[in-house]
């Protein structure tokens, strides 16, 4: 006798009773009553012979054997929507939506040059854009809730592919009346016992400037972290230290600054690759590496200078 399996509409009814924690609402997202929630659920625990969530006085949670479960549907989810995605798209251009994630570091800085080609080429694609940290992004990624990723490589998670789009060299910031802020370029011994200020832990720019004063014998200022590249900016403005700025960040909003300026570094690790990242095997992997060439070709016209 063949097995039942578990349904899609059990599948949706699990992830979204893990993402509410809370029947009522997760009923509300799916568009059905609270008590056919429980029976969906009730048949699911039915058909795999274990219990999925346990249920308490005023909260719920799943069990491990829920967890897993949940783990394992979101990846069938993602791959039935690939594959549907891949049906639809198999006759046409690049097109329908791509869930993009992007850094906060990268995106609003380039995106205003790519966007604009994207839509020109091809006008039925929809981007729903993502800014986030790069551990959230791949997660997301990895779970399928975005497509493509827009973040500095290697990435940390396997089974992925990418395209690199450019390599973005890091300027270091420093106030207008900072001894070398006439150089044209400095050297590491602008580092050497300076105070260095940097975004918070969980963004990838942070790991890359601790490094860089742990090589150059800088005081990386643990309790002075920005939240932002432009907090930074007004803190090396106010002379509390100097920062690291990417290049993209430079062109787009510092080239009016007069409080800070930022210089190019003859230190070698001072740059980052950038590509585009999506899953292996997904299939609307041809859509994700045209939209990366896409990406590239605009690096070429708009930022000869930074073609990785």
């Amino acid at each position: 006798m063949q097995k039942r399996l578990p349904t899609i509409r059990h599948l949706r009814a699990l992830i979204t009773i893990a993402e509410t924690g809370h029947f009522g609402r997760a009923a509300e997202i799916l568009n059905i009553t609270q008590p056919s929630l429980t029976a969906q659920l009730q048949e699911m625990e039915r058909v795999l012979s274990g219990r999925l969530v346990e249920r308490g006085r005023t909260t719920l949670g799943l069990t491990p054997l829920g967890e897993e479960v949940a783990r394992r549907a979101r990846g069938i989810l993602r791959d039935l929507e690939d594959l549907t995605e891949m049906a639809h798209m198999a006759n046409a251009s690049l097109g329908g939506l791509i869930r993009l994630g992007v850094l906060p570091t990268f995106g609003p800085y380039f995106l205003p040059s790519v966007v604009p080609a994207l839509h020109a080429a091809f006008p039925d694609l929809k981007l729903h854009i993502r800014e986030d940290r790069p551990d959230r992004l791949e997660t997301a990624l990895r779970e399928g809730r975005c497509d493509v990723l827009l973040t500095t490589l290697p990435a940390t998670i396997g089974k992925t592919e990418n395209m690199v789009i450019l390599r973005e060299p890091l300027r270091v910031g420093v106030p207008s009346d900072h001894r070398d802020a006439a150089k044209d370029i400095v050297d590491a011994d602008v580092l050497h016992g300076a105070h260095l200020l940097s975004l918070g832990p969980g963004h990838r720019l942070y790991d890359q400037v601790r490094a860089i004063a742990e090589e150059h014998g800088a005081d990386l200022l643990m309790d002075y972290e920005g939240s932002s590249l432009d907090a930074l900016r007004q803190m090396v403005g106010m002379g509390m230290g100097l920062s690291i700025f990417p290049e993209l960040y430079v062109r787009s909003e510092m080239l009016r600054e007069t409080a800070v300026v930022a210089k190019p570094s003859a230190i070698p690790e001072m740059h980052r690759t950038v590509g585009v990242v999506w899953r292996e095997g997904a299939a609307r992997r041809d859509a994700f590496a045209t939209f990366a060439q896409t990406c590239r070709n605009v690096v070429v016209e708009r930022f000869p200078d930074l073609v990785g």
